[in-house]
């Protein structure tokens, strides 16, 4: 009398718990994609994760990116051996399911190996931003914050409520004598942080997270 009243339990309970194992916001397919602008090289986060899932372009003098699964992008052209300015506006197009963040990454090695590592600099449309260092698997919270080590910040542009669109300019200063990195936004200083392991040398990119349509312009790269 008791069995089928417990498998009728257990084949109840199966179902929600299945349900929860599966992502609520999972990759988005970008229709046309698979290519890179020349010179430009990617990494994305998930092993498992295709190119063809993400569209990135250049689009007039800027590039666009529709993502996709989240990961890195970079030329080799734009490692730097010393003191460096980097700056780039990233134009978020429309408002993702959740918060998702963007930017600009620094010091960045071996990032095609196991033992990839760069710190990242990322806004996102709630107008808080995030320092962070990765370092092979590992992610470390530079910043500090409300959750996770998000912090809000008054510079920041937050999107629009009505159609999802922020603007925000961000830049990344590194000075090899004093071993500090600065982050700006929209040309307001939010944070000034020791190098990690003191260095500021290596490869600058641009970090897309997931879902995303993003336009970027002026990205560059200066050499000091």
């Amino acid at each position: 009398m008791r069995t089928l009243p417990l498998l009728s339990l257990a084949a109840l309970l199966a179902a929600p718990l299945a349900a929860q194992g599966k992502p609520s916001d999972p990759d988005v397919k970008a229709a046309g994609g698979g290519m890179l602008p020349a010179g430009w090289t990617s990494r994305l986060d998930d092993t498992t994760a295709k190119l063809a899932d993400v569209k990135f372009v250049t689009m007039g003098p800027g590039l666009h990116f529709t993502s996709g699964p989240a990961g890195i992008y970079w030329r080799d052209a734009d490692a730097v051996t010393g003191s460096f300015h980097t700056v780039a506006t990233f134009s978020q197009t429309k408002a993702p399911m959740h918060p998702e963040a963007y930017g600009i990454f620094v010091a960045g090695k071996d990032l095609k190996g196991a033992g990839q590592s760069y710190v990242y600099f990322l806004v996102r449309g709630d107008g808080q931003y995030t320092i962070r260092q990765r370092q092979g698997a590992t992610v470390t919270n530079i910043t500090t914050g409300n959750r996770n080590g998000w912090s809000p910040n008054d510079a920041l542009a937050k999107q629009d409520s009505a159609t999802g669109k922020a603007t925000n300019k961000l830049e990344v200063a590194g000075t090899a004598a004093g071993k500090k990195l600065k982050f700006s936004v929209n040309g307001k200083l939010v944070q000034e942080v020791d190098a990690p392991a003191g260095m500021v040398a290596g490869v600058v990119g641009i970090r897309m997270n997931h879902n995303l349509d993003v336009h970027v312009d002026g990205f560059a790269v200066h050499k000091m």
